[in-house]
């Protein structure tokens, strides 16, 4: 049975990168892969495990189909490496970082994907957006407005079910309440599917 795709998105600021670090030793018992992301910026810039790469080769790897899943936001281009069709194909199970405005194309390809969206509250993103310090307030306060847009449901999600996680607290419950979630839609180790 192939493995399902975990498509987690949020806002910049509500813990995503944090939460999937937290998460990377249960997910690996789950038979879960955590995919890297290619991006148009450093990794050391962006505070995930990304591969960095210049726009003219993230160009070069988009023309060369290298990979299942790609976008541009914010100025960068994401992509989700091809390797993933394999990795779901043999009954493992893939977490990527998504985007939540790419969340119908997403769907579109992986139908049976589980969309998870890290919400937190407006104050917590605010001071977590503030304290990183790599935006001004005008930025800070476009990204805010985005983020409650889409959270109430404002933007178009046509495909199906988005899961809401709250990260307003300690990324321990956090971590609890998303590996919750994952059981109770049928996430298990990969021999243990039937």
């Amino acid at each position: 049975m192939p493995g399902r795709l975990i498509y987690l998105v949020g806002p910049s600021g509500a813990g995503k990168d944090s939460l999937i670090e937290a998460a990377r030793q249960p997910l690996a018992q789950l038979g879960c892969d955590v995919v890297r992301r290619v991006i148009t910026r450093s990794a050391e810039a962006m505070g995930e495990d990304a591969h960095g790469v210049s726009a003219d080769e993230f160009e070069r790897l988009e023309q060369q189909g290298a990979f299942a899943l790609c976008w541009r936001a914010n100025g960068l281009a994401y992509g989700i490496p091809l390797e993933i069709d394999e990795w779901l194909a043999s009954g493992r199970n893939v977490l990527v970082n998504g985007s939540r405005a790419y969340l119908e194309q997403a769907r579109q390809r992986y139908p049976d994907l589980l969309a998870v969206l890290l919400t937190v509250d407006i104050n917590v993103l605010r001071r977590r957006l503030t304290e990183r310090g790599r935006e001004s307030a005008a930025q800070i306060e476009a990204r805010l407005k985005r983020s409650d847009l889409f959270s109430a449901g404002n933007e178009p999600r046509q495909g199906g079910a988005v899961f809401f996680l709250d990260n307003s607290g300690e990324l321990s419950g956090t971590l609890e309440r998303f590996l919750e979630l994952l059981s109770a839609e049928g996430i298990s180790a990969a021999q243990d599917r039937t």
